[in-house]
């Protein structure tokens, strides 16, 4: 007597499950991780979403420090750091909270070094039904 092999047409799936869950877990973990950046208190205005895209975000805290991305700068390392960039455009966050004066002060800077373009960063207005 002969004994005839059977295939085995059953797929294992504890392993694509198992693997699948550890994903699911380094995404949870990570996600919140990816959104972090200086914490400001923005103001509020009508607008569009901006696209996400690779650009420089200039950042003024409440109590004045300048980020350029997200290392501290003064106002004269953002005018160097800046006039080598190739990238002529820029978006300002700053705290609704920053006196006008500091903010106008930063724009004037950016446009002395000759960004072309300059993007005002705030949250949109909370729309209640």
């Amino acid at each position: 007597m002969e004994k005839r092999r059977q295939a085995l047409s059953e797929i294992n799936v504890t392993p694509f499950v198992d693997v699948m869950l550890v994903l699911l877990i380094i995404f949870m973990v990570t996600a919140p991780l990816l959104q972090q950046g200086i914490d400001i208190n923005l103001p509020q205005a009508k607008s569009k979403e901006m696209e996400p895209a690779e650009r420089i975000v200039v950042t003024i805290r409440k109590d004045g420090k300048i980020y350029l991305n997200k290392s501290s700068v003064t106002e004269k390392e953002l005018s160097a750091r800046l006039s080598k960039k190739k990238n002529k455009e820029v978006y300002l966050k700053a705290d609704k909270d920053v006196p006008y004066g500091v903010v106008v002060r930063v724009m004037g800077e950016l446009r002395e070094i000759g960004i072309e373009k300059l993007g005002m960063i705030t949250e949109p207005i909370a729309r209640v039904k």
